[in-house]
């Protein structure tokens, strides 16, 4: 499905696989962050799907949600309205958001509004002050040297150990990271960059999971320490040998992580 707005369309699906016996099924939504698509999770929902109806969208920009011509809008507060919106367009009251990497920045930001529609929220390989990300700052340099293939060459590298992924998903990951719009890769860079929510965490106040690479060359581990001392009701799952693909190239693992966490959060 598309959702048409301003500056944006939005791809998003529903995914409705519970079986008949689960009475009233609770929503996870995911939210992803640059150069990939909602695809990311799809090793996730053989986990989460017979106990959650499903949302995942690509997020404005990437993916399906990249509408050549059309320039999206960049700021966490429209990365935010975009999750809102979808819910909305799903029938969506409340639900369970999880997001990963600047995709779970925008759920941060998402959680700090006193009005957000949350159970509960689920970070993965994600900061909160894009000043301490690493090795962001020199995307710019590094697209206009060596393409949007040389870029996603390293980035591989950066995101996932040797081995850590089958051939073919290696292959797919780097096809999507290099069909990916340069403009909308470096413009979402400079929106981390210019973000920091050190001050707005103490806001957030649903049940929160931090799961965490312990080797990613984006986010060191003292950013997610840092979150979690700041939220009060807060978990930190630490991963290690990982790097920051965490979500994909250990999604059954994560999916178990958050699944474990959610039926203790929220006992039946």
């Amino acid at each position: 499905m598309i959702l048409h707005k301003k500056n944006a369309n939005l791809y998003y699906e529903l995914i409705e696989l519970t079986p008949p016996w689960v009475e009233n099924p609770e929503t996870i939504m995911f939210c992803h962050g640059v150069a990939i698509n909602c695809e990311i999770w799809t090793g996730w929902l053989s986990v989460l799907s017979p106990h959650f109806r499903i949302v995942r969208f690509d997020t404005r920009g990437f993916g399906r949600s990249h509408t050549p011509g059309l320039i999206p809008e960049w700021s966490m507060e429209h990365l935010g309205d975009d999750i809102l919106d979808i819910a909305q367009a799903t029938n969506t009251e409340k639900f369970h958001l999880v997001g990963e990497s600047m995709g779970g920045t925008a759920c941060l930001q998402l959680a700090c509004r006193s009005d957000a529609p949350l159970l509960s929220l689920s970070c993965v390989s994600t900061s909160h002050k894009g000043g301490q990300i690493q090795r962001v700052g020199s995307w710019r340099e590094e697209v206009e040297k060596v393409g949007m293939a040389g870029w996603s060459e390293k980035m591989m590298e950066r995101r996932f150990y040797p081995g850590a992924l089958s051939a073919a998903q290696h292959r797919w990951f780097s096809s999507v990271q290099q069909q990916t719009s340069p403009e909308s890769l470096l413009n979402a860079a400079d929106l981390l960059i210019r973000t920091d929510l050190t001050h707005d965490l103490v806001r957030v106040t649903v049940p929160t999971l931090l799961m965490a690479p312990d080797a990613s060359p984006f986010v060191p581990m003292e950013i997610p320490v840092e979150i979690h001392k700041s939220i009060a009701h807060s978990e930190l799952a630490v991963f290690p040998k990982t790097r920051h693909g965490l979500p994909f190239s250990h999604s059954q693992a994560c999916a178990k992580t958050l699944l474990s966490f959610l039926d203790r959060t929220f006992p039946h």
